[in-house]
C-alpha cells in the first residue's frame, strides 16, 4: 500500500460537509478509537463495536461519517499483522446477512404483482454485504475514496496468502468499478505549468520510462510533446492513467533518441506522426478496472483537433515478457516458432538479454526478431489472447501490430526484458472498432506485411 500521512483523516474532520445532526457530529469528532498496532483480540472488540455503530448511523449520518474517517486513521496506524486482522474482520462478520435474505425471498414468492418492486428492492438491499455500506461512508469523508483505493491495492497483495479476504475485494472492486466509471473521469492535459503536487505524482508514477530528473520532465513536457491523464473528482491531485505522446516525423524506432533532453525540438508544422510513447496506470487499487482504451481514444481525437495534419497514431513501446518466456520455452517449443532453429543453432550460453560479444550479432538479430514477432503474435495464454500484457492492452484497443525495433531500448531495463526490442502498434482510426472486436471475438491478431514476413 502506498504511504500516507496519519493525519489525512484528521484533516476530514474539519473538511465535512455541514448537515444532519450537527450537534451529534461534533460529539462523534471528538471521540477516538485507540488500539495497539497489532490489533489484539481485546481491541479487535472495540473496532467491531465502532464499525457498529458507524452501520447504525448512531446519531446521523454526519456521526457516521466522521466516526469512519477516524476508523480510517485507526487504520493507517496499524502495523501488517493488525491490518490483516481488521480487514479480515470486515471479510468474515461484515457480509451478507443469510437469514434476512431468506425472509426477504419468502416475501418475494409471497408478494402479489403489486408489491413486486418494492419487495425486489427489499431483496436486493438484503442482498449487499454489510461491509459496503460502511465503505460507502468513505465516498462522503474528503480524501476517503483515495484511501478505499489504496486498501484495495494492500488487499490485491494479501489475497493469494490470506484467501478469506478475497469477498472482501471483489465487493470492494464492484463499489470502485462504480465510483470509476468512464462517464465520471475528467480528460486533463498535463503541462510544465500543472501544478507541483501533479507534476510530482508524475514523476513517481511513471512506470514505463523513469523520469530521472526535473529537466527530463520539461523535457517531456517540451512543446512537441503533450501528456494527458484521467483524473477524478474525488482525487484532484491524483492522475489514475496517464500517456505522453511525441509529435514527431515519421514512426519513431529508438527510445533514447525520442527521450533525449539534448535533441531539437521538433517542427510541429512538419510532425505527422504521433507516439504514445509510455502509457502508465498510476492507482494499483484500480486494477482490472478499465479506462485505458477510452484515454487512447480521447488523446486521439484531442489531438486530431489540435494538429489536423497528423497522419498516423502509433506506440513505441515495449516487450516486458519476451525475454523471460524466451529463457523458459524449452527446445522442442522454439523449433515450432520462427526464428527458433536460428536461436538454438547459437552457442551457449543463448541469454536473450545481453548481445553477443563474439559477434553472431546479425543471426540474434534476426533470431529474436522473428521470436519476438512469435511470441506478440502467436503464442497464447488463456482464452485465445496475446501472451504479452503489454500487446493485450493495444490489441483489445483496436491496434496492428506494425513493426519491431531491434535496438530500440538500450537501457538496463530494456535489455533486460526485451533484449532491447521494442514494438509499434499501429491505430489505424477506421480500422479500431473492427480490430478490437475481431480480437476480442476470435483471438485475431492485425499484423502488417512486414510483421507478417517475420512469421514465415
Amino acid at each position: 500500500m502506498q504511504s500516507q500521512p496519519a493525519n489525512i483523516f484528521e484533516r476530514a474532520f474539519k473538511r465535512l460537509v455541514p448537515g444532519g445532526d450537527a450537534g451529534a457530529g461534533r460529539r462523534a469528532a471528538n471521540e477516538s478509537l485507540t488500539v495497539a498496532a497489532d490489533l489484539p483480540e481485546a481491541d479487535l472488540d472495540v473496532v467491531r463495536q465502532w464499525i457498529d455503530h458507524c452501520l447504525a448511523e448512531n446519531g446521523g449520518q454526519v456521526a457516521a461519517r466522521n466516526r469512519a474517517a477516524e476508523l480510517g486513521r485507526t487504520y493507517l496506524t496499524l502495523s501488517r499483522q493488525g491490518r490483516i486482522r481488521f480487514l479480515g474482520l470486515l471479510a468474515e462478520h461484515y457480509g451478507v446477512d443469510e437469514a434476512r435474505v431468506g425472509r426477504e425471498i419468502d416475501h418475494w414468492q409471497a408478494a402479489g404483482s403489486g408489491q413486486k418492486t418494492a419487495v425486489a428492492q427489499a431483496l436486493r438491499q438484503a442482498l449487499e454485504p454489510s461491509r459496503v455500506a460502511l465503505l460507502k461512508q468513505f465516498n462522503g469523508v474528503p480524501s476517503g475514496v483515495k484511501f478505499l483505493v489504496d486498501m484495495r491495492e494492500e488487499l490485491l497483495g494479501l489475497r493469494k496468502e490470506h484467501p478469506s479476504l478475497q469477498p472482501l475485494e471483489t465487493d470492494l472492486k464492484e463499489l470502485l468499478s462504480h465510483w470509476f466509471d468512464v462517464g465520471l473521469l475528467q480528460l486533463e492535459e498535463i503541462s510544465w505549468r500543472s501544478g507541483a503536487v501533479l507534476l510530482e505524482k508524475l514523476i513517481a508514477y511513471e512506470a514505463v520510462h523513469a523520469i530521472k530528473s526535473w529537466s527530463d520532465l520539461k523535457n517531456r513536457l517540451d512543446s512537441d510533446r503533450r501528456c494527458f491523464a484521467f483524473m477524478h473528482p474525488s482525487m484532484p491531485d491524483e492522475p489514475l492513467i496517464f500517456v505522453e505522446v511525441a509529435l514527431v516525423s515519421g514512426m519513431a524506432d529508438n527510445v533514447q533518441a525520442l527521450l533525449d533532453e539534448s535533441a531539437p525540438t521538433q517542427d510541429l508544422e512538419a510532425a505527422d506522426t504521433a507516439i504514445f510513447y509510455s502509457i502508465s496506470n498510476a492507482q494499483r487499487g484500480l486494477a482490472g478496472i478499465s479506462f485505458g482504451n477510452f484515454l487512447i481514444k480521447q488523446v486521439v481525437r484531442k489531438l486530431r483537433e489540435e494538429f489536423p495534419q497528423l497522419k498516423q497514431f502509433a506506440t513505441l513501446s515495449p516487450i516486458p515478457g519476451f525475454c523471460r518466456w524466451l529463457n523458459q520455452s524449452d527446445a522442442d517449443t522454439l523449433r515450432g516458432l520462427p526464428g527458433g532453429e536460428q536461436w538454438l543453432s547459437l552457442p551457449p550460453p543463448r541469454t536473450p538479454e545481453q548481445l553477443d560479444p563474439n559477434g553472431n550479432n546479425e543471426v540474434r538479430r534476426d533470431a529474436l526478431t522473428r521470436l519476438a514477432a512469435s511470441y506478440l503474435c502467436q503464442v497464447r495464454r488463456q482464452g485465445n489472447k496475446a501472451q504479452d500484457p503489454v500487446a493485450h492492452f493495444h490489441l483489445s484497443n483496436g491496434a496492428q501490430v506494425a513493426r519491431l525495433n531491434w535496438l530500440a531500448d538500450s537501457s538496463d531495463k530494456g535489455l533486460k526484458q526485451s533484449a532491447g526490442l521494442m514494438v509499434n502498434y499501429l491505430y489505424e482510426l477506421p480500422k479500431i472498432e473492427q480490430r478490437s472486436e475481431r480480437y476480442t471475438s476470435e483471438g485475431a491478431i492485425a499484423q502488417s506485411s512486414a510483421i507478417k514476413k517475420l512469421l514465415k
